[in-house]
């Protein structure tokens, strides 16, 4: 008898286990579940997701794209509902990271904060930029393997922050790319332009571009722009060129990328630089 129930008692087991790999089975993620990162996703067509308060968009063949913010928990869930409408939801650990932060004390005030006459025009192009990356397109660009804009010497990386006279600046969202200026910039994946501006008053030449589902890129301190806004792009194309406009100290490529409202590291879509430039 107890022979019997053992062999039962298994079976359920089997039976338990195999329908939790069916659930996690219908749930495909790429990419690294840790600050800053890009992940996309693979449900059955006509699945729903929602993660971090948004209904996220969904291809009509079942992918979808998420990001995490510099600062995000060290745990975060994601939900979604299968076609026949079955509820799931999961938690994730998110891997933490140590950002540089540099402390400079002594710098005058003036080159801190931005001249009051200059607030108006800088909320203005806040606003401006906010819009342009509005849109929840269906375009599915993200798919592609996303490649450098352009090669050359890192000089800044995302995450980074500094305390000027021991107040906290905004840390930096992009991956700083040192280069000429001249250099073309091209575009690291396919989309659509959505802003272009050839003068803001921190970034210079801005250029954005959507991949679609929420993700876009920003290319900044540009010294040109070759494409203009409702402009289709392929991956390759040129699109800009390198410049030292707006609040910087030399000429280089600073590319940012968001997920809605999400400021993502563009580095955790390409693959580390110097695999590239050999």
């Amino acid at each position: 008898m107890k022979y019997w129930i053992l062999i039962a008692t298994f079976a359920v087991q089997l039976i338990t286990l195999q329908a939790a790999a069916d659930e996690l089975g219908a749930l495909s993620i790429r990419g690294e579940w840790q600050q800053g990162g890009v992940l996309v996703g693979e449900l059955e067509p006509g699945a729903r997701v929602r993660f971090l308060g948004h209904d996220v968009s969904v291809s009509d063949d079942g992918h979808f794209v998420l990001g995490i913010g510099r600062d995000a928990p060290e745990q975060m869930s994601l939900e979604w509902w299968d076609a026949a409408g079955n509820y799931y939801s999961r938690s994730f650990d998110v891997q933490q990271r140590d950002y540089k932060i540099q402390k400079i004390n002594g710098v005058p005030q003036r080159t801190v904060t931005p001249d009051p006459k200059h607030l108006k025009r800088i909320r203005a192009e806040v606003a401006m930029t906010k819009k342009a990356r509005a849109d929840i397109t269906e375009r599915t660009d993200f798919l592609e393997a996303f490649e450098w804009p352009l090669l050359g010497p890192i000089t800044g990386v995302y995450g980074s922050q500094r305390y000027y006279n021991g107040q906290p600046r905004r840390p930096h969202y992009g991956v700083d790319v040192a280069a000429p200026t001249g250099t073309l910039v091209r575009a690291p994946a396919s989309g659509k332009v959505t802003l272009t501006h050839d003068d803001m008053y921190f970034s210079g030449g801005t250029l954005i571009v959507d991949h679609g589902h929420g993700l876009s890129s920003s290319f900044i301190h540009l010294s040109k722009i070759l494409v203009t806004t409702g402009q289709e792009v392929e991956q390759g194309d040129a699109i800009a060129e390198v410049g030292a406009t707006g609040r910087v100290t030399g000429p280089h490529l600073d590319w940012r990328m968001n997920w809605r409202d999400q400021r993502v590291d563009p580095m955790s879509l390409v693959p580390p630089m110097n695999s590239v430039r050999q």
